[in-house]
């Protein structure tokens, strides 16, 4: 229910996240992870990877992986509307060079991660990091 309500509100422009979270039991083909979508993958109860497509412009999948004995790994929460929160920071170092925080479904570009702009990309005009809604009505 949650997930369907922030699909709602962040196509009414009500909702700033640019993930939503979705779970499935196997590991995803990238052509079956969409824009602003994280699959989270968990089989049998245990959490094995979270999946995404670079933010960057790239497209690139990326694969987190999720299992405490391998390096390096990271770990997701999603909150009642599906936003998920990664932690810690995902540092790319394909030529794509993002380096970004996942918090409750929003990015959060570090200094040294934003992808330099490509001509035709419009200038993104996201907050920045650390300043949590900017007075507009949007839920943060």
């Amino acid at each position: 229910m949650g997930t369907l309500l922030a699909r709602l509100l962040r196509r009414l422009g009500l909702l700033r996240s640019e993930l939503l979270a979705r779970t499935a039991s196997r590991y995803p083909d990238a052509a079956s992870v969409r824009d602003g979508e994280l699959v989270h993958v968990v089989d049998g109860g245990i959490e094995k990877w979270a999946c995404f497509r670079c933010p960057g412009g790239c497209g690139t999948l990326i694969p987190l992986s999720l299992n405490p004995k391998r390096r390096p790994r990271w770990s997701v929460t999603t909150d009642w509307l599906g936003r998920p929160t990664v932690t810690p920071s995902v540092n790319q170092t394909n030529a794509c060079a993002c380096h970004f925080h996942v918090s409750r479904g929003r990015i959060d570009w570090c200094e040294d991660g934003r992808p330099p702009r490509r001509p035709g990309r419009p200038v993104d005009e996201r907050p920045t990091p650390g300043r949590r809604g900017d007075g507009d009505g949007r839920i943060a």
